[in-house]
């Protein structure tokens, strides 16, 4: 796509802090990073989302983001490696890994903790569990 900004750092026409790739993954540090080493690893052929690619496609970029994270842990000096993948940002399927030295917490990720409607948790399991 000549839109995406994940597809221009994979053909070179934006950069990157590139830590790894392979035939089909780059893997290149977040420039807005939640931890120091905070790595994303993409596909580089275009994908919008994570469950719409086919089943060989989605455990190669598993296993890529697995040897991302291997490397990150010894190299960052940390006991975990937090992964997300998540569709927000970009319109690219892209794995975050982020080296962890500590658990996170709510401002982490900007959720207040509230209490649970557990009404309103029940009607979305029946809504989910019905498919």
């Amino acid at each position: 796509m000549d839109t995406c900004i994940f597809c221009k750092i994979v053909a070179g026409e934006l950069p990157c802090h590139r830590v790894w790739e392979d035939e089909n993954h780059l893997a290149f540090l977040d420039i807005h990073p939640m931890r120091e080493g905070h790595t994303l690893v993409v596909p580089k052929a275009h994908a919008s989302e994570l469950f719409e690619m086919d089943a060989a496609a989605y455990e190669a970029l598993m296993r890529a983001s697995r040897t991302v994270a291997s490397r990150l842990k010894p190299a960052m000096g940390v006991p975990r490696v937090g992964v997300a993948v998540e569709g927000f940002e970009a319109d690219h399927v892209h794995v975050h890994l982020v080296p962890m030295d500590h658990g996170f917490t709510k401002d982490d990720f900007g959720r207040p903790r509230v209490d649970p409607d557990h009404a309103k948790l029940a009607t979305t399991v029946d809504k989910i569990v019905r498919l």
